[in-house]
């Protein structure tokens, strides 16, 4: 007769081995697992357009794309921060800062001109500008009742 001793914990390393089997991480260089980088962004929202702002310190302009999919309707940000060099001195080694690739992609409303959207960059920070489409306002017509 085999004896083993009761795990308690047996099912849950088990199910954790498979959920983690099934997941496909992709293998990183060491720079970019130091710390992933995702850009803060500020939306908001005027009587003639919307605005997205996304901090990009140190992030070049040649480094940024912006692209709109007007059939998906969507608008697209990426790029990369690039990783600096090392700093290594004999009494600290230390790595604050966050690079690597970014996406951000946000679903647009339906009232904005695709075709003139404006972006720039300034002081670290890309300014997007998404003009609405000017709607004009439809006088309601009464139907009489017969």
């Amino acid at each position: 007769m085999l004896v083993t001793r009761f795990d308690p914990f047996a099912e849950i390393r088990e199910l954790e081995k498979r959920l983690l089997g099934a997941v496909d991480v992709p293998t990183q260089s060491e720079k970019e697992v130091v710390n992933a980088f995702l850009p803060s962004v500020n939306t908001r929202e005027d009587e003639n357009a919307y605005v997205v702002e996304v901090d990009l310190p140190g992030v070049k302009k040649e480094d940024i794309k912006v692209n709109i999919d007007p059939e998906k309707r969507t608008l697209t940000i990426s790029g990369e921060r690039k990783f600096k060099e090392e700093v290594k001195k004999d009494d600290y080694y230390k790595i604050e800062s966050s690079y690597g690739k970014f996406m951000r992609t946000f679903s647009l409303p339906e009232n904005v001109d695709t075709e003139n959207i404006d972006a720039k960059t300034e002081e670290g920070v890309l300014h997007i500008t998404l003009p609405k489409v000017k709607q004009e306002e439809k006088e309601v017509k009464e139907i009489p009742v017969k």
